[in-house]
């Protein structure tokens, strides 16, 4: 079942000749689809600041389950948000992260950040599905669409994210099996869903994660995005990770073309993949 981009309006219909008027909640959404679907940041996102008193309706502070439409007086930390302005299609934008960037608008410490080198969107702003590591480098999706974002990252998703990771060492059959079964990283159980040794020919060679001496390659898929979890998983079993690189998300997989640092808008028909990725299993 597609999902749709934005608010949905209500069922209720005028019956001939009945003088019926719809109630005021027919043309009105819960705030947070409503400012995701506007671009204004992913549904996760504006739970969070509605929560904070970031967010105000007609003079007073929201609460989680407003509603309101698009003739409604709503402020983000004080600035009128136009809620009924004429929407651009949503965006979806690869970057290829390197080393070294962090994936947050800011960083206490002054590291870069993925963020001060992307093209601006054509309305709302960038929404980054999942992070990486400032030591992981690979693809990095962002969207516009607040609401996909929302579906993609939610646990029910169980969006494929696919690594290729170099370790110090060679783990054996037991190890690998364990990481399939299953193994305790601190914050609950975890565990890979397809591991593939990584041949010396392999997608994304220049990155050098080929076998050489001590090392040995990996492809791993998990269906999560915990924090640095496949570092974790492989730390859980004795073996540490050299290099990693995320591949794919999802249907989305790294161009080979693209080096670190390098943005590229995707097609709307990708746009399409990736919400029939979630389908019906996307969390409200």
């Amino acid at each position: 079942m597609m999902l749709s981009f934005y608010a949905s309006r209500s069922g209720l219909e005028r019956a001939e000749g009945s003088g019926f008027r719809p109630c005021c909640y027919d043309r009105m959404t819960r705030l947070q689809k409503l400012l995701a679907g506007l671009g204004l940041g992913s549904r996760r996102a504006i739970e969070d600041w509605i929560r904070d008193g970031r967010v105000s309706i007609g003079g007073r502070t929201a609460q989680h389950g407003d509603r309101a439409g698009p003739e409604d007086d709503v402020r983000l930390d004080g600035r009128k948000l136009e809620l009924g302005r004429s929407t651009s299609a949503p965006e979806l934008l690869l970057y290829y992260k390197p080393v070294g960037e962090v994936t947050t608008r800011s960083d206490p410490q002054g590291r870069p950040t993925v963020f001060e080198r992307l093209p601006p969107p054509r309305q709302g702003r960038w929404i980054s599905l999942g992070r990486l590591d400032v030591n992981t480098s690979g693809l990095l999706l962002l969207t516009t669409d607040g609401e996909l974002a929302h579906r993609l990252m939610h646990p029910s998703g169980e969006v494929e994210r696919e690594y290729l990771v170099r370790l110090r060492g060679s783990p054996d059959s037991g190890v690998i099996r364990r990481l399939l079964v299953g193994v305790e990283i601190g914050d609950g159980q975890a565990r890979f869903d397809r591991i593939s040794a990584e041949s010396t020919g392999g997608t994304h060679r220049r990155q050098g994660a080929e076998p050489s001496g001590s090392h040995s390659s990996f492809r791993v898929v998990l269906l999560e995005g915990r924090n640095r979890e496949v570092r974790r998983l492989w730390q859980a079993v004795g073996f540490e990770v050299s290099r990693l690189l995320r591949v794919r998300y999802g249907p989305v997989e790294l161009p080979r073309d693209m080096r670190p640092g390098a943005a590229r808008l995707a097609e709307p028909e990708l746009l399409e993949q990736l919400r029939a990725a979630v389908g019906s299993r996307g969390g409200e």
